[in-house]
């Protein structure tokens, strides 16, 4: 057995997270079918100069998908996870990856639900919350540390510097690894919520842990969010003062939440970049270049 299994041996404890077939072997080809038309603002970042494209992530139970891109020469290269909405990793996320891959970033997205659902299921916005509902946060947050131990074996990241974001479900997980991953630099949560209902696979929010944060976070959120109050915001912005933690919370006014998904009508291209450039600024001040 070499390190690295014995890496992924510790990141996955047998007692805690059983053996499970994987439901998805590859990725959504496209975008999320859950979206009827996709906007003509869409953004579409090419690959020129970049190796970008599907990959598999060795977990203790198997591969994973996920899509990785990242510059085609130089290295090794600063490491960000990106987390998905609740429609798994399609154009979008995929494209955000070479956004980032563009600006010298190792970029890779895993597909957090492939033990649970299916690309059909996640093409439609009940089965996309279903399959979230499954999800236990404890296997996400094994298969993030799978993915971050993923990129420090491909010669090509530095480990060392790693930073995590994501959107909507993956705001929400942003937090949350924070708050467990000792080695992370910092993270950028695009409207994650921040608590709510709690269940078996979702024991704790991250207002909950607050005290465990590991790692500065930025989170963006909009004053118009239906499912996000601005009351919690103002709470998590309070508890991580009272806490000592490096947190800043932005709120934009009269934005709904979706604001970075230029594929849907929920897309605020000025709220959408200026979060993409204060998200840059904050890896670039917290080691994540």
């Amino acid at each position: 057995m070499d390190g690295f299994e014995k890496q992924l041996q510790s990141v996955f404890p047998p007692a805690e997270i059983g053996r499970r077939a994987f439901v998805m072997t590859s990725l959504i080809a496209g975008f999320t079918l859950a979206t009827t038309r996709v906007e003509a603002q869409a953004i579409a970042t090419d690959s020129n100069g970049l190796e970008a494209g599907e990959v598999k992530v060795g977990t203790a139970d198997g591969e994973m998908p996920a899509y990785r891109a990242m510059p085609a020469s130089g290295g090794p290269f600063p490491v960000v996870l990106v987390v998905q909405e609740i429609f798994g990793v399609h154009e979008h996320i995929k494209d955000v990856c070479r956004r980032f891959a563009k600006l010298g970033y190792f970029a890779v997205a895993p597909e957090l639900y492939a033990r649970q659902a299916s690309a059909a299921e996640l093409g439609t916005l009940d089965g996309a919350r279903a399959a979230m509902g499954r999800v236990p946060d404890g296997q996400v947050m094994a298969d993030l540390d799978a993915t971050a131990a993923y990129a420090k074996a491909s010669g090509k990241a530095n480990a060392e510097k790693l930073g995590i974001t994501g959107f909507c479900w993956g705001g929400r997980v942003v937090w949350q690894y924070a708050e467990h991953n000792p080695g992370l630099k910092a993270g950028v949560a695009w409207y994650g919520i921040l608590t709510g209902p709690t269940t078996g696979n979702r024991p704790n929010h991250p207002l909950d842990n607050v005290k465990d944060l590991k790692a500065p976070v930025l989170g963006l959120y909009g004053a118009a969010d239906q499912s996000i109050p601005v009351e919690t915001v103002d709470r998590m912005r309070d508890a991580c003062k009272a806490a000592g933690k490096s947190c800043e919370l932005v709120v934009y006014p009269d934005t709904p939440h979706g604001f970075h998904a230029d594929y849907r009508p929920s897309y605020r291209p000025e709220q959408a970049k200026d979060g993409w450039n204060r998200a840059i600024a904050w890896f670039k001040e917290h080691g994540v270049a």
